[in-house]
């Protein structure tokens, strides 16, 4: 395991970047059993970028603000009103590398601030990108990403008891409300990957 921007001598003598990528365990705090995402992304993409890479990982749809925390420092978007108090950093002018620069540390992202859905981002592995290699991609996950609005993990926990009772005074609600065809053990590696590099494409604000 290596540091992002990795320095390396050349045969010329010259010293040359390595480009590498960051290996990221994403998991979404206070769901049981877990929903969680294992990915690797270019370490030099911007926390903007990396935000909607997460948006496609995990299955949000993406229509709620966001904001990561690294070290008590909030990065996000700026909409002139900040987060109270707190030191708040465009995250269209951070890289990942820049924030995360070794293996260990972590970060929280949070996503639709009214439902309130954190994730624990940690830093698995830092290592050179191979040739041919094609990040953003999944390599591992579990679980089906929570409905959108469906009032946080608290509001989630009470669909999953009512679906899984007949006889629950909501069963009949929610599983009309519901997505048709959805299923909280579901995941799909290639369908996560093909999200994360889709919404990849899509410009920065």
């Amino acid at each position: 395991m290596i540091s992002a921007d990795h320095v390396s001598g050349g045969s010329d003598g010259k010293r040359k970047t390595v480009k590498t990528v960051h290996r990221l365990k994403v998991t979404l705090r206070h769901v049981e059993p877990p929903v969680w995402r294992r990915i690797e992304v270019a370490s030099e993409m911007t926390l903007s970028a990396l935000a909607g890479v997460l948006e496609g990982a995990m299955g949000w749809h993406g229509g709620h603000l966001h904001a990561f925390d690294v070290d008590g420092v909030s990065y996000a978007l700026p909409d002139g009103e900040g987060f109270g108090f707190r030191r708040t950093v465009d995250e269209r002018r951070v890289k990942l590398g820049g924030v995360l620069p070794a293996a260990a540390p972590a970060m929280r992202w949070d996503y639709d601030f009214g439902d309130g859905w954190e994730h624990d981002v940690v830093v698995e592995a830092i290592e050179p990108r191979q040739a041919g290699s094609t990040p953003p991609v999944c390599i591992g996950g579990g679980r089906a990403c929570p409905p959108e609005d469906c009032g946080g993990p608290w509001g989630y926990e009470e669909l999953l008891a009512a679906l899984a009772d007949p006889t629950h005074e909501r069963h009949e609600e929610f599983s009309e409300w519901l997505p048709e065809g959805f299923d909280p053990e579901a995941f799909d590696i290639a369908v996560a990957t093909e999200m994360m590099r889709w919404v990849g494409l899509r410009p920065e604000w």
